[in-house]
C-alpha cells in the first residue's frame, strides 16, 4: 500500500512545529518508515516535525527529516 494524504492529520500547532497522526492502513511500520512515503506530503511537512505513526503492526513516534522526495521518519528515541 502506498501512502494516503487523507490518512494524515494535524493534532497540534505552535510555533512553526506540527504534531501529525498518520494511520497507514495495512503497511508495516517499517514500511512507512522508508526514505520517501512520505514524500507526497513534502510540502506539508517540515524537517523536525513529529509523527504519530500507527500500522498494521502497532505504532511509534517519529521526527521527519530530509526534504522533498527524500523526505523520511527517524524514530525517536
Amino acid at each position: 500500500m502506498a501512502f494516503t494524504l487523507r490518512n494524515l492529520s494535524v493534532l497540534a500547532y505552535a510555533n512553526g512545529f506540527t504534531l501529525w497522526h498518520y494511520k497507514s492502513g495495512a503497511d508495516t511500520l517499517s514500511r512507512a518508515g522508508e526514505l520517501g512515503y512520505f514524500a507526497d506530503a513534502a510540502d506539508l511537512l517540515a524537517a523536525g516535525d513529529m509523527v504519530m505513526l500507527t500500522g498494521e503492526d502497532g505504532g511509534r513516534i517519529g521526527s521527519i527529516i530530509g526534504a522533498g522526495r527524500g523526505i523520511g521518519l527517524a524514530p525517536v528515541r
